[in-house]
């Protein structure tokens, strides 16, 4: 008979160079959006007074001198040949024409934005006055009279105006007649930016290109966002409004994770497990969404009152899902 095999006791082991905590690596961060980031400081950026008077020096000297430049070549071929002489100047006036057609055009960009601007000033100030809830009505009668998207909307809005006799319920039916559908449009141009953005930051590891993809993708939303509500802003247009609506994030701490934001970051943090690019795709999706929200808030002519103001989540959500191939339908969602 064998003697029984005594258990096993642990080896302890004495060592005097114990780890310390305190030296461990930091437990990495998770994805923080800094594309979108940048692209906000960026967007932001404003010259100082003396580099804004260098630029107006030097755009006057240079369009003095293209303008002389431009008469000596045109007065020295009408020395060498009256035809060619002819042909360059009608050439120079084409030039000129088209300069002034662009800067109208501009100008024209910043009047109409300037016009939903004060449509939304007129709106927030009625308060219980019928006359001036009617004011804002036919102001926005006005400014989609020539689309024939509204066309429907109008009608109905033309039909139940005249037995509403309060200035809230008025409010509310314009709002609810002609903006509702510019509100869907806005909205899928808010899902298609942030997919894009969240897409490229995922799948494109090349240096700089999610952040330039960020601005390209924020200014093209931003611009379709103030045609969809009657604004059709211009290249300098869409450039002051898209500083406009990151100015506005920044005042109120929007350009941050917090609130909204925490589902959709809750996501980005599970794929970020997977791989961090992933991760950082949602969360610069979600901030794509939040300017995309801002932008509709600054562009609509009216505050959000009838209709709910769009969740940053939701538009997210949507977004990805449609990046994944299940889009939901597009007139699904009136509160998302």
């Amino acid at each position: 008979m064998t003697d029984p095999i005594p258990p096993r006791k642990p080896l302890l082991l004495d060592r005097e160079d114990e780890a310390d905590p305190s030296l461990a690596p930091p437990v990495p961060d998770g994805p923080d959006g800094r594309a979108m980031q940048a692209a906000s400081r960026i967007a932001l950026i404003k010259p100082s007074p003396l580099t804004r008077a260098f630029g107006w020096a030097f755009g006057a000297l240079f369009s003095f001198v293209l303008s002389v430049a431009a008469y000596d070549f045109v007065t020295n071929l009408f020395a060498r040949n009256s035809i060619l002489g002819s042909i360059a100047f009608g050439l120079l006036i084409l030039a000129v024409l088209l300069a002034l057609a662009l800067a109208l055009r501009e100008w024209g960009a910043f009047l109409r934005l300037g016009r939903l601007d004060h449509l939304r000033q007129q709106t927030a100030a009625v308060g219980q006055d019928l006359d001036a809830a009617r004011k804002v009505v036919s102001g926005l009668e006005a400014l989609y009279a020539n689309r024939p998207d509204q066309s429907w909307g109008l009608a109905r809005l033309r039909e139940q105006k005249s037995d509403i006799f309060d200035a809230d319920g008025l409010l509310n039916l314009a709002e609810t007649e002609l903006l509702g559908p510019l509100d869907q449009a806005a909205r899928r141009e808010v899902e298609a930016a942030a997919r894009q953005v969240a897409t490229v930051t995922a799948l494109v590891p090349m240096a700089l290109a999610d952040v330039a993809t960020a601005l390209f993708s924020n200014l093209r939303m931003i611009r379709r966002i103030a045609e969809i509500y009657g604004g059709r802003a211009g290249s300098f247009g869409s450039l002051g409004l898209l500083r406009r609506v990151f100015s506005y994030l920044v005042a109120t701490g929007a350009v941050a994770l917090t609130d909204d934001l925490i589902g959709s970051v809750a996501g980005g943090g599970v794929l970020s497990k997977i791989s961090r690019r992933f991760g950082e795709g949602v969360v610069n999706g979600a901030l794509t969404a939040r300017v995309g929200v801002a932008a509709m808030e600054l562009c609509r002519p009216m505050p959000f009152t009838a209709l709910p103001r769009p969740q940053v989540t939701n538009l997210v959500s949507r977004a990805l899902a449609g990046l994944f191939g299940a889009r939901g339908s597009d007139l699904q969602g009136g509160n998302s």
